[in-house]
C-alpha cells in the first residue's frame, strides 16, 4: 500500500529540506569516525606504509586551495516526493550527484557553495563568524559571538598562538603521535593498507584502503586519496557490501588549485534583496566546560538514555525515551526540548541549553523531519526502519531509536 505524504506549510517544508541531510550526514560520518584512516597514490611514487603516510599528513602545513568537487550518493534510499529538486537543495545529497565549489585560505576563512541548475546554497566562515545563504529562499543567516565573547575569543586566540593557552595540563601529543594512536585504534577493527597509486583531479595521490574485519557491517571498505605533494585529502569513497560496482558515497575533487583564493571570494556580502537573520552564538566559559567535564566524569561518558552495544564497525547506538511526536512535528523548539531530556549531567545540560535555546533559535539547523520521515522509512512490527547501503536506523513506538552501520535485523535482535 502506498504511504501517505504529509503536506507541510511553505515554511515547514523549507525547514524540512535541510533537516534530514544534516542528520544523515552526521550519522554516516559518525560511523566512520574511528576507522576511516585512508589515502590514495599515483604511478611512480615512493612506497609508504600507512604509518609513514599518516605522519606526512599530520606534519603538513595548512594549505590554501580552490576547486570543484563532486559528491555522489548511491545509498539506495526511497525517492523523496518533494519538488524544487533541480535547485541547490541539500536534500539532493541523499541521492544522485551534486557539484560543490570550495575555497579556503587553509586557516580561518573558507567558502563552500552547493550548486544547482538555477540556484546556490553557500556557507562562508571567517574565524568565529559564519554565514549561510540560500538563493531559493533569499535568506542570509549570520552566526556571530556577542561583543564580550568576541573579545574573550580574541584573547584566547592570541594566547593559543603564543603557546600559553590556559587550562592545558601536561604535554599534548604531537600531530604524529595523535595520528599513530588513531591508526593503532583503527587497526583493532580494520586492515589498513596502502595500495596502488592513483590520479585525482590530475594530481598524483597515495591510496590507503581500510577493510573492516567485521563480517556483519554494511561497510565493505573506505578509501581516501591523499595528494602526494600537499598531503591534502582529494577524494573519499565508502563502499557497501551490497554493491561492488560503485561506492555508496563518494566526494572528490574534479579540479583543484593550491593557490590562495582572492579576498573577494572569501569575504561575504549579503546579496541585494536578501533578508538577514542574526544568531548570537554563546562561547562557553572555562567554568561551563569544567562543570560539564566534572559532571560527565561523575556520571559516566554517555548521557542518560544513551547506550552503546558492540565495538568498531558493529557499534550500535541506542537512544531511549525519544519523543517521536516532537521529532516529526516540524517545530525546532519541540525538537530541541525533546532531546534535552537525554542529558542527565547538570553541567552538560546547562552548557547544551546555552547552545540550543528553548525557542529553537541557535547555531543548530532547524530540525523538521516531518516531510521526509514517512518517505525515508518503512513500517515494521513495533515501529519504522530506515534502510540504506551504509547504515540502518530502527525507530520504535516505545521511544527507542537504534542506529548502526549494520543490517536492520541486527538492530531488531538487539531491540528484543
Amino acid at each position: 500500500m502506498a504511504e501517505k505524504t504529509r503536506v507541510l506549510s511553505p515554511r515547514a517544508a523549507r525547514r524540512a529540506r535541510w533537516a534530514v541531510p544534516s542528520v544523515v550526514a552526521v550519522v554516516v560520518a559518525g560511523a566512520f569516525v574511528g576507522p576511516a584512516l585512508v589515502a590514495n597514490a599515483d604511478t611512480d611514487l615512493p612506497d609508504l606504509t600507512p604509518a609513514q603516510l599518516l605522519d606526512k599528513v599530520a606534519a603538513a602545513a595548512p594549505t590554501a586551495l580552490s576547486g570543484t568537487a563532486v559528491y555522489t550518493a548511491r545509498l539506495g534510499l526511497p525517492e523523496i516526493p518533494l519538488g524544487e529538486m533541480a535547485g541547490a537543495d541539500p536534500v539532493n545529497l541523499l541521492g544522485g550527484s551534486s557539484t560543490l565549489r570550495v575555497w579556503t585560505d587553509g586557516t580561518e576563512r573558507s567558502r563552500v557553495a552547493l550548486l544547482g541548475a538555477t540556484s546556490e546554497y553557500s556557507v562562508v566562515t571567517d574565524g568565529p563568524e559564519a554565514w549561510t545563504y540560500s538563493s531559493d529562499d533569499e535568506e542570509v543567516v549570520h552566526y556571530a559571538l556577542s561583543a564580550a565573547d568576541r573579545a574573550r575569543f580574541d584573547a584566547l586566540d592570541r594566547q593559543a598562538r603564543e603557546g600559553r593557552l590556559p587550562g592545558v595540563h601536561g604535554e599534548l601529543p604531537t600531530p604524529q603521535e595523535a595520528g599513530r594512536d588513531a591508526l593503532a585504534r583503527a587497526q583493532e577493527h580494520s586492515s589498513v593498507t596502502v595500495t596502488d597509486p592513483t590520479t585525482v583531479a590530475g594530481r598524483a595521490a597515495y591510496q590507503v584502503v581500510v577493510d573492516p574485519k567485521s563480517s556483519t557491517t554494511l561497510v565493505d571498505r573506505v578509501v581516501v586519496a591523499i595528494d602526494a605533494r600537499t598531503w591534502t585529502p582529494l577524494r573519499v569513497q565508502a563502499w557497501s557490501t551490497s554493491d561492488s560496482g560503485a561506492p555508496a558515497l563518494e566526494l572528490g575533487f574534479t579540479d583543484v588549485s593550491f593557490t590562495e583564493p582572492s579576498d573577494s571570494v572569501l569575504s561575504f556580502t549579503p546579496p541585494p534583496g536578501a533578508s538577514q537573520r542574526d544568531v548570537v552564538v554563546p562561547l562557553p566559559t572555562a567554568g561551563d566546560l569544567a562543570r560539564a567535564h566534572a559532571q560527565k566524569d561523575a556520571a559516566g561518558a554517555l548521557p542518560d538514555g544513551v547506550t552503546v552495544t558492540g565495538t568498531g564497525w558493529d557499534t550500535v547506538v541506542e537512544l531511549s525515551d525519544v519523543d517521536l511526536a516532537d521529532l516529526v512535528a516540524g517545530d525546532p523548539a519541540d525538537v530541541a526540548q525533546g532531546f534535552r531530556k537525554t542529558f542527565g549531567s547538570k553541567g552538560a545540560q546547562e552548557l547544551y541549553q546555552k547552545w540550543v535555546p528553548a525557542d529553537g533559535e541557535g547555531p543548530v539547523p532547524d530540525l523538521d523531519t516531518a516531510a521526509l520521515y514517512d518517505s525515508l522509512t518503512t513500517p515494521v512490527d513495533g515501529g519504522r526502519v530506515l534502510r540504506s547501503a551504509l547504515l540502518s536506523a530502527l525507530v520504535l513506538d516505545d521511544g527507542r531509536v537504534l542506529v548502526g552501520a549494520v543490517p536492520v535485523d541486527v538492530l531488531q535482535d538487539l531491540a528484543r
